[in-house]
C-alpha cells in the first residue's frame, strides 16, 4: 500500500504553526511526516524559514503516532556530519524511533550563508559520501576519529544513543546521486516521478528499500485563489534541481522565474477542490515506483482548511485510487 505523507513546509509557515499543522495532520490520518530544512525560504511571498531541527524537537513532542523526517538536511556546508549525526540520534530518541535522517548535497540557497563558496556537484557528492561514513560510525558508538578529504573528526562520540539509529534517505536527481543512494542509503528521496531513478537506485544496491517522493498541491474551494496562490509561492518549483540547487538567493529565485505563467503552474500543480485532479497528479509517482508519497500544500495560511478536506474526502479518495 502507498503511503501518504505530509510536508511541514518550514519555508511558508512559522514554528508554531507547523508543530500546530502536524499536530492536526496526524489526527486526520496521514501516514508520515517529512520537513525541509532551509535557512532561507525559495520566494518572498512564502515568508518563513525557522530552525526546522527545534521545530522537529517540538513536534516530536507534540504528536504521538506520525513517523518524522528531514527533507532534506544537507549535512557537509552548513552542519558539520558529526553534529548531523547528534541532531539525529536526539531526534530518534525524542521520537521514540519515529525519526528518519533525510540527507542531500544542498542547495546553494541555504549553504552559502556561512561562507567559503559553492563546491561543483561532483565535490557536493564527494562531501555528501563522506558525511555519511561519519553520520554512520558515530551512530555505531564509541569515539570517532576520522581524516578525510573534506571533514576532519576529533575524537567525536554520542552520548546519547537511541537503541536504533535513525535510517538513512539520501535525494536523488540523476545517475550519480543514485548511486551513492543504493550504496549508503536506506532508503531513497525524489521530487520527480521518474521510474529510471527509481531504477538506477536499484541498480546500485537499493532493491527493495522504501522510495519516498514528494509533490505539491494547493487546496482551496476557488480554484483560482488555489492556482494565484501557487504561482505566487511554488513557481519555482518547475526548474529541476540542476537550477534550483545552483541559486543564491529568494530574489534569483523571483528573477528566474518571472517569466512562468499561472498556466504554466496549472500544468504541475493540481488547484482547487477536486480529489480526483490530486489522485491524477500522485498516481505518477505510484505508477513508477514511490512506496509513500508526501503531498506540501501551498500555503501556510491554507493548511488548516486543507487538513480538514484531506480527512474528509482526500485521503479516502487517494487510498481507494492506489490501494
Amino acid at each position: 500500500m502507498v503511503k501518504i505523507g505530509y510536508t511541514m513546509m518550514t519555508e511558508q509557515a512559522g514554528p508554531r504553526d507547523l508543530v500546530d499543522h502536524l499536530v492536526r495532520a496526524e489526527e486526520a490520518g496521514f501516514d508520515f511526516s517529512v520537513a525541509s530544512d532551509h535557512y532561507f525560504p525559495w520566494l518572498r511571498a512564502q515568508g518563513h524559514s525557522p530552525y526546522v531541527w527545534s521545530v522537529l524537537g517540538a513536534a516530536a513532542q507534540a504528536t504521538r503516532r506520525i513517523p518524522l523526517m528531514t527533507y532534506v538536511t544537507c549535512p557537509t556546508v552548513r552542519y558539520h556530519p558529526a553534529v548531523v549525526a547528534q541532531k539525529a540520534a536526539t531526534m530518534q530518541l525524542l521520537s521514540e524511533g519515529r525519526f528518519r535522517l533525510g540527507l542531500g548535497s544542498g542547495e546553494n540557497l541555504n549553504e552559502h550563508v556561512v561562507g567559503g563558496g559553492w563546491p561543483s556537484v561532483d565535490v557536493r557528492h564527494e562531501m555528501l559520501e563522506e558525511a555519511v561514513e561519519i553520520i554512520r560510525a558515530l551512530f555505531g558508538g564509541g569515539h570517532v576519529n576520522h581524516r578525510g578529504t573534506h571533514f576532519d573528526v576529533e575524537s567525536a562520540r554520542l552520548w546519547d544513543l537511541p537503541d536504533e539509529p535513525p535510517p538513512i534517505g539520501v535525494a536523488v536527481s540523476g545517475e550519480q546521486s543514485c548511486e551513492l543512494a543504493g550504496r549508503l542509503g536506506d532508503l531513497v528521496i525524489a521530487t520527480e516521478p521518474k521510474a529510471d531513478l527509481l531504477e538506477a537506485f536499484d541498480r546500485h544496491g537499493g532493491e527493495g528499500k522504501p522510495r519516498v517522493g514528494q509533490l505539491p498541491v494547493c487546496h482551496d474551494p476557488d480554484p483560482d485563489a488555489a492556482l494565484k496562490r501557487a504561482h505566487s509561492q511554488f513557481r519555482w518549483f518547475g526548474g529541476g534541481w540542476k537550477v534550483n540547487s545552483e541559486l543564491p538567493h529568494p530574489d534569483s529565485f523571483e528573477a528566474a522565474t518571472r517569466f512562468v505563467t499561472p498556466d504554466d503552474v496549472a500544468d504541475s500543480i493540481p488547484c482547487g477542490d477536486d480529489p480526483d485532479a490530486f489522485v491524477k497528479a500522485v498516481r505518477p509517482y505510484a505508477e513508477a515506483g514511490f512506496t509513500e508519497i508526501a503531498l506540501v500544500q501551498i500555503g501556510g495560511e491554507a493548511q488548516l482548511p486543507y487538513l480538514d478536506w484531506a480527512r474528509s474526502t482526500l485521503l479516502p479518495a487517494l487510498r481507494e485510487a492506489l490501494g
